[in-house]
């Protein structure tokens, strides 16, 4: 793996997004297919594209308020367009012609993208970097209403795989990861991301 990609389950279409919700909020969007309230439209919203560090993250589902694993296929188009408004959390010198001038950039992104170790079955990946990109109030709208194809419940995927590691069966739970693959961005959108 590269430091900084983007690996991803994806098709022509459209990208797979993981997050971690209570039931209060992840049910009534796997019911109505939208995320709907008590879904806030006014606060930042992060999507991340890795599976395992959104099971890392939640505690594979054991965390409060992270219950339930949700996967969100959105558009390509709708990722993409999000990425191109992105401005990283932390000031990288290739990519900003100053502190100052990334400062200025972040007050007022309307998309945050944080580079986070990216995680294994065994734990954490340090020579690997997985994207996790922040949503704004001024664009989170978009993701919901234009953006979204399908939320899928993957929760008792977590469960099953959390249930094998306990027991020490990682081979096993390996076979029920899904398929993610090295996403290619055009190279304007890389740069603005850090990954060349």
């Amino acid at each position: 793996m590269e430091e900084f990609e983007i690996r991803a389950d994806y098709d022509e279409r459209s990208i797979i997004v993981y997050q971690a919700y209570a039931p209060e909020i992840a049910l009534p969007a796997l019911k109505n297919q939208r995320f709907v309230p008590p879904f806030s439209l006014n606060r930042m919203t992060w999507i991340k594209p890795s599976y395992l560090w959104m099971m890392e993250r939640s505690g594979w589902s054991q965390k409060p308020g992270q219950q339930m694993i949700l996967a969100v296929r959105i558009t390509r188009q709708g990722w993409e367009d999000a990425l191109a408004q992105a401005v990283l959390t932390t000031f990288h010198p290739g990519v900003y012609r100053d502190y100052e001038a990334w400062h200025r950039q972040l007050e007022q992104a309307p998309v945050r993208v944080q580079w986070d170790p990216e995680r294994t079955l065994q734990g954490r990946h340090p020579s690997a970097r997985s994207i996790q990109v922040g949503l704004s109030r001024f664009i989170v709208e978009r993701y919901v209403r234009e953006w979204t194809l399908e939320i899928r419940d993957y929760t008792p995927l977590a469960k099953k795989m959390y249930g094998l590691l306990q027991q020490g069966q990682k081979a096993q739970a390996q076979t029920f990861l899904p398929h993610e693959r090295v996403y290619t961005l055009e190279s304007a959108i890389a740069r603005r991301l850090g990954m060349e």
